[in-house]
């Protein structure tokens, strides 16, 4: 997950508003073990523009093998992908 967006499954709502919010993602770990990883919290949400393609970037917390991670998790509209950009802590 460390040096570049990795590409995962996500599980999300959309609101009546349009709002996406993620709950659930999916990725396999260092050990090629797939892992489930339940969102608890979103702390922050930004709209960017990279390189002509627009996303949000969900800085999410949640707690994997009883350690608390903070991460980047970022949603493509225009690919309509979600990746993991980078473990915080």
């Amino acid at each position: 997950m460390e040096g570049k967006a990795t590409s995962v499954d996500v599980i999300s709502v959309c609101t009546a508003a349009g709002e996406i919010r993620p709950l659930r993602m999916q990725l396999i770990d260092e050990e090629k073990q797939m892992l489930r990883v339940n969102i608890e919290e979103i702390v922050k949400t930004e709209e960017i523009t990279h390189v002509g393609a627009e996303a949000t970037v969900f800085t999410c917390r949640a707690t994997v093998w009883d350690r608390k991670w903070l991460f980047e998790l970022r949603y493509a509209f225009r690919s309509h992908s979600w990746s993991i950009l980078r473990r915080l802590h």
